[in-house]
């Protein structure tokens, strides 16, 4: 089968992750005279890593979140907020209970911020969230 015909191939059963790899994957194998299966070992990492890469992708964008934030950019100091909590919430602990979560206070607290962080982090890990 020739190049043309395994990349038609490819696009026809969606396997965009190892089409983006193939010449890579396949010119990197010959030069360092890899073995068949460890090219394609290559060429199924690569669609792994594509497939969960859309996978985090549309659950961020079903997220809706108003902006992707980071709890490592979040000053913590001088502020009535328990770190503690929170970062326990930033690793998705409330998940297993089937928990929701709600921020309360006023204006210029935070509470956007964190709840980007949070929903941004579970998001990564397979959860999916929801901003309102």
């Amino acid at each position: 089968m020739q190049r043309h015909e395994m990349m038609t191939a490819m696009a026809e059963l969606g396997l965009k992750g190892m089409a983006g790899a193939f010449d890579e994957a396949v010119t990197t194998g010959l030069q360092r005279k890899r073995m068949t299966m460890e090219i394609l070992t290559d060429l199924l990492r690569a669609e792994t890593a594509h497939r969960h890469a859309a996978s985090v992708r549309y659950r961020m964008s079903a997220a809706k979140l108003p902006a992707v934030k980071d709890l490592d950019a979040f000053v913590f100091d001088g502020t009535p907020i328990n770190e503690g909590l929170v970062r326990s919430l930033h690793s998705g602990s409330f998940l297993a209970g089937q928990r929701n979560i709600v921020l309360v206070g006023g204006t210029g607290t935070g509470k956007t911020h964190l709840a980007s962080a949070i929903t941004a982090n579970v998001v990564r890990n397979g959860a999916r969230g929801r901003y309102f």
